[in-house]
């Protein structure tokens, strides 16, 4: 018995370290290279994709091995893949990959990500079924599926661990040699599963009375079952930091639930119930489809996020128990696995490549709420019992009046959404709509539901500043000040609908950079600030930070940075060697203004680390709404070569930054959101 519990603890341990470092490493190399590419939301997605790919291949992997060589070959090639993939330790993303701004981003982290920890994740993602086979090979008396539960947990910890423990700790350099480390453990300790099992008698063979024949109609169901938590995990994320509300490190909760329902649903216990959770499920799946049909705040963002990641678990829960309630015999698990895995991969790539590329806005998630409910009526109807047919006509028709409801509300709320946009358009970044609106006189750009730019519609008013721009607020008052030197040369990361060209006077140069080139698109086709500037206009394409390194000093008088999607923060742009890189690219006297309104992050302690590593004074300038002019509420923080400039007229009310104890400063392989919440 003792031998026995060792035995179990040494399987359980490798499938818990497994997991641990795979949901360790995405956030870990996610971080590394978010910068490269914007810190755009879609990096997080297409890395999402990524793992589910490789994930599919290790299951297939598994499944092939398990189904097609003798153990002793099994243990041979599998040692062999670990060995081989020490030899890229410690992972790390080649800066050859560094974009250049014209390239597929999609393309171009799938790459990324293969070169940098393709084998390693190839090798973490086999270790789930593959070593569940080997213990139903051994210990045939007790259940496999319990180890599933086991890896979801390490997975769940993971990643909470990420961003409390890990993030706030250790900079990236670090994490990747702490990574390395564990994996060589990993290494060892699945070695020497695999050496052990070598003489064993395959599984097949010795579960091959037992098992029952899969039908394509299984497999086709478990494909299914896996795929809807995927769209829905990734679609629903995307619309609770879009439209309830943009907090950093929000994705942390979706995926946690989708970890959760998986440990709860395979656990053993019986966690999942029918009668229960079925009923939820129509509720649920009510609530996701009726909550985007509301304005932004016509609930609180605690009330809306309470219902939505309840409604989004019950969903989860109701797939995995059906999955937990569908597997099959042990003998037939990696191909049970294997197809959890096509059907994660399957809405990754939905999610991931088809709906940016091919949708003009975000219907993901109104497909994966109406799908998930037809999914799991398809799943629950033929096992109803067969003897009272009345049940499962009754179950029928109400799962079809259910979805009919569903599938009317989403539509309808898409054409409203639709119904007198100038222009309606999405690609990689995100979603972009125009709307014009002869009422309050403005033509509006949004980003999601977060306002990237308003102007006025009359004429006469038409290069009037608006929204964070006015002549009061941060930017518009450094562009004031330096304006009596002469001729300007001015910096913006970040062109928006391209407002700041409004101050520009003949003689002045204005080189603006931006990352999306929908966005630089529809600020010329929509828009008028870039067309009747007064100054010489250049727009960059590519990220803004990547372009700046690779130029020779550019000599503002003024550069601007606001490159904010809402509320969620491009890191890179905010590091000490970020701030390092702007003033190469400033005169001496020049002015660095960087827009920090935030409802969730308090980035004054940013500034100021900053501010004192460069031995100048910094100022915020607050600017209240004034929403007849088109203003809305701003923070800027304003980094100048001494006092002497907010000496100028406007900087009265200019506000000192107060020291943060114990805040470190950001660099570029540190930082952490955690130590800037508000």
């Amino acid at each position: 018995m003792k031998f026995d519990l060792r035995l179990s603890f040494h399987y359980g341990l490798t499938i818990f370290l497994s997991a641990f470092l795979l949901f360790q490493v995405q956030p870990m190399i996610g971080k590394m290279i978010l910068p490269w590419f914007g810190g755009s939301a879609s990096v997080w997605t297409t890395c999402m994709l990524f793992f589910q790919m490789i994930l599919l291949l290790g299951y297939l992997y598994s499944h092939w091995i398990v189904a097609r060589l003798s153990p002793r070959r099994q243990s041979h090639l599998h040692i062999a893949l670990l060995l081989a993939s020490l030899l890229v330790m410690p992972v790390a993303p080649s800066d050859a990959w560094k974009p250049t701004g014209a390239e597929n981003p999609t393309l171009r982290i799938l790459g990324l990500l293969l070169a940098s920890i393709g084998l390693p994740y190839f090798v973490l993602s086999t270790t789930g079924p593959l070593v569940q086979a080997w213990f139903a090979r051994e210990r045939s008396g007790q259940v496999p599926y319990r180890l599933f539960a086991l890896s979801n947990f390490g997975s769940m910890l993971a990643l909470i661990a990420y961003p409390l423990a890990i993030e706030p700790v250790l900079p990236t350099r670090l994490q990747s040699w702490a990574w390395s480390g564990l994996f060589a453990t990993f290494v060892v300790a699945c070695g020497l599963l695999a050496w052990r099992g070598r003489n064993s008698e395959p599984l097949a063979i010795r579960h091959h009375d037992e098992a029952q024949p899969i039908t394509g109609r299984q497999l086709m169901l478990w494909a299914a079952l896996a795929a809807c938590p995927s769209i829905l995990m990734v679609a629903n994320t995307s619309f609770l930091t879009e439209n309830i509300a943009p907090i950093p490190l929000l994705w942390v909760a979706p995926l946690g639930l989708y970890l959760l329902s998986f440990i709860l649903a395979f656990e053993g216990r019986g966690w999942y119930r029918r009668g229960l959770y079925l009923p939820l499920l129509v509720v649920g799946l009510g609530a996701l489809a009726w909550l985007p049909t509301l304005g932004i705040s016509e609930l609180s963002i605690q009330v809306s996020m309470a219902i939505n990641l309840a409604s989004f678990f019950v969903a989860c829960m109701a797939c995995h128990g059906e999955l937990a309630r569908h597997q099959p015999h042990p003998a037939q698990l990696t191909t049970y696995f294997l197809m959890l895995a096509f059907g994660g991969a399957l809405g990754g790539f939905f999610v991931g490549v088809v709906a940016p590329y091919f949708f003009n806005s975000h219907y993901e998630l109104s497909i994966a709420i109406v799908l998930t409910g037809l999914v799991v009526a398809v799943a629950v109807i033929p096992t109803l019992p067969a003897a009272r047919p009345r049940w499962r006509l009754a179950a029928g028709v109400g799962s079809a009046l259910v979805l009919v409801v569903l599938a009317g509300v989403r539509v309808a709320d898409h054409v409203a959404e639709n119904s007198g946009a100038d222009a309606l358009l999405r690609n990689f970044y995100g979603t972009l709509t125009v709307h014009s609106n002869p009422e309050t006189g403005f033509r509006t750009m949004l980003h999601g539901q977060i306002i990237h730019g308003r102007q006025f519609m009359a004429a006469d008013k038409a290069l009037s500043p608006t929204t964070y721009y006015s002549s009061e607020g941060g930017a518009g008052k450094a562009l004031l000040a330096k304006a009596g030197s002469g001729s300007l040369r001015v910096g913006v990361v970040g062109i928006g609908i391209g407002t700041l060209a409004a101050y520009g006077r003949a003689g002045d140069y204005y080189r603006l950079y931006d990352i999306d080139p929908l966005v630089i698109d529809v600020a010329k086709s929509h828009f008028s600030f870039l067309a009747q500037a007064r100054a010489q206009t250049d727009i960059v394409l590519g990220d803004a930070r990547l372009q700046l390194e690779s130029e020779p000093p550019q000599q503002f008088d003024v550069l601007i940075v606001d490159a904010f999607s809402g509320d969620s923060v491009p890191v890179h742009l905010l590091t000490r060697q970020a701030f390092e890189l702007y003033f190469r690219h400033l005169k001496p006297d020049g002015v660095l203004a960087v827009h920090i309104t935030n409802r969730f992050l308090d980035l004054r302690p940013v500034i100021k680390a900053a501010a004192d590593h460069l031995g100048r004074p910094a100022r915020i300038i607050d600017q209240e709404d004034d929403r007849e002019r088109g203003i809305f509420r701003s923070r800027w923080a304003l980094i100048a070569q001494d006092d002497t400039f907010f000496c100028h007229q406007g900087f009265e009310d200019a506000k000192l930054l107060a020291d943060t104890p114990g805040f470190r400063p950001w660099q570029d392989d540190y930082s952490s959101l955690f130590a800037i919440l508000m």
